[in-house]
């Protein structure tokens, strides 16, 4: 008896189906090659750094693999003597007693001058600028926050996070998603020390009693610090930058995060003064696409935005107040809610209200009450679809009576596929007069774009109302600012306040598209 060839091992795509070995298309190039997914170059300090993002069969996530540039492997290990000759002179754990910025500055500066000498002793016939760089480095690698400055200086990246020592740092990447880096932290005590040197900035403290730090810095970027035990695997920091290049709406056409048609809906209502609710999970883009539609209000009206952490950065041409809450000193005084903000915001006269994030009733109550006045109100909430939106607005905690929803004109619904990483607008629907959603453009995941899925009513008759335009002239006004932003995203104009300059003429009537 012939015996039976064996049964191929079973290969499961992505997808989950699962298809035998010998069955199964065999990869492009060796299986066990890394791909290299991206390549560039950022300067700090006159320091070069090459970044590699590479795929690796080997690695879940791709790497993120930074190396400095012009400094060799040699100076790199002369450099490190000159550090642990450094550290001998110097007492590093003096540092921890240094309280104020300016004591800080004033050690900071008596190191330059040490760390001067030793690099002229063992690089003597180096020139200035190269002497400088040095420096700079060997400060950053004692002093700062070392390779960890060189992950913020990276704008493409969102977030920095160090688990703990003995894990390699984590970055999120705009394009990439979540990415394992080459950058070790040697020590607990280091992290620990990375967290006292931010603290300091903004006048907090992480010590043992106080294990928790969540910090605000002077350039906008949240920094979220916890120490072991309460962290089991060691301290920990996450760092979420602040996006110095802010998301547009043409980056997120270009990208496929939202299509022109759905785009052009949302400028209309906007225009019109039109209030929106933008939801979704955390990390599925709520902020970057409040900030994106920004881009579509009018340059002579008065906007008003409160934040617990400034995100939002809308073009310069606009009539523009950013405000911050505040959180209360060690006393428990001096702090500026949310609440606070928005109800001293109605007495300044404002034409467009924005809020970063509506978490309690009585932030709802005074948003939805601003509405029912005539401020127009564009929002984020935490709810995963249009009905969870509704379910969270008139229930507890928040609780409001569901027919003040009806109040609001649209949802917005952002997702981030966890598995991908793409961030694409999920849903929009209006809110129907009895306080009910009703999704108008739906998300196909399986087309990867947005679909039209039913006609407007309650909106559509809100812009008769406020336009006096048929349903006919709306039509052509919606097609117009579709092949505007068709337009935009073809000629990659990106830039926030371009943009504004752009709108601005057309709201002007001078818009010129070449």
């Amino acid at each position: 008896m012939v015996p039976s060839p064996p049964t191929p091992p079973l290969v499961f795509l992505p997808n989950g189906t699962g298809l035998s070995a010998r069955h199964a298309r065999p990869a492009a190039g060796a299986a066990d090659a890394t791909r290299v997914l991206e390549k560039y170059a950022i300067e700090i300090n006159s320091i070069l750094v090459d970044i590699v993002i590479e795929s690796d069969p080997a690695e879940p996530v791709p790497l993120y693999r930074l190396s400095i540039a012009n400094i060799s492997p040699t100076t790199k290990i002369i450099l490190e003597k000159i550090r642990q000759e450094f550290v001998s002179r110097m007492n590093m754990v003096d540092l921890e007693k240094f309280e104020t910025a300016e004591q800080v500055i004033s050690i900071r500066e008596q190191f330059k001058a040490e760390i001067r000498d030793l690099i002229m002793k063992y690089f003597p016939q180096t020139d200035e600028p190269t002497v400088n760089m040095l420096v700079n480095y060997l400060l950053e690698e004692n002093l700062g926050l070392g390779k960890i400055e060189i992950l913020l200086k990276d704008s493409s990246l969102e977030e920095i996070v160090v688990n703990n020592h003995a894990e390699p740092v984590w970055v999120y990447h705009r394009k990439h998603g979540w990415l394992k880096t080459n950058v070790l932290i040697p020590s607990e005590a280091r992290i620990r020390h990375f967290a006292t040197i931010i603290g300091r900035e903004v006048g907090k403290e992480i010590t043992s009693l106080n294990p928790l730090m969540d910090a605000h810095l002077t350039n906008g970027d949240r920094v979220n610090a916890t120490l072991a035990p309460i962290s089991n695997k060691g301290n920990t920091l996450t760092i979420r930058k602040f996006a110095e290049d802010p998301w547009t709406i043409s980056k997120f056409i270009n990208i496929g995060t939202i299509d022109p048609e759905s785009a052009a809906f949302i400028w209309l209502a906007i225009q019109n003064e039109l209030s929106v609710l933008i939801s979704g999970g955390t990390g599925s883009g709520k902020t970057s696409m409040l900030n994106a539609v920004s881009n579509f209000f009018p340059p002579n009206q008065r906007i008003l935005s409160i934040e617990d952490t400034r995100e939002l950065t809308l073009p310069a041409n606009l009539h523009w107040v950013p405000m911050e809450t505040r959180l209360p000193n060690p006393e428990g005084k001096g702090g500026v809610t949310m609440l606070d903000l928005l109800v001293n915001s109605l007495r300044m006269r404002p034409d467009r209200i924005l809020v970063g994030e509506v978490r309690r009733k009585r932030e709802a109550e005074v948003l939805l009450e601003a509405m029912h006045t005539g401020h127009s109100v564009y929002a984020t909430i935490h709810a995963n679809n249009a009905d969870e939106v509704v379910m969270r607005l008139t229930n507890p905690p928040i609780d409001i009576p569901r027919q003040m929803v009806s109040s609001l004109s649209l949802i917005l619904v952002q997702n981030r596929n966890r598995r991908t990483g793409k961030r694409r607008t999920l849903q929009i629907a209006e809110i129907l007069t009895d306080g009910s959603p009703r999704v108008l453009y739906q998300y196909n995941a399986q087309k990867d774009a947005v679909e039209k899925i039913a006609e407007s009513t309650v909106v559509m008759d809100r812009l008769k109302l406020y336009t006096g335009m048929s349903r006919e002239e709306i039509a052509l006004d919606l097609k117009q600012k579709t092949q505007i932003l068709r337009w935009f995203a073809r000629r990659k104009i990106e830039d926030v306040h371009e943009i504004g300059q752009r709108l601005a003429r057309y709201y002007t009537g001078s818009l010129v598209l070449e």
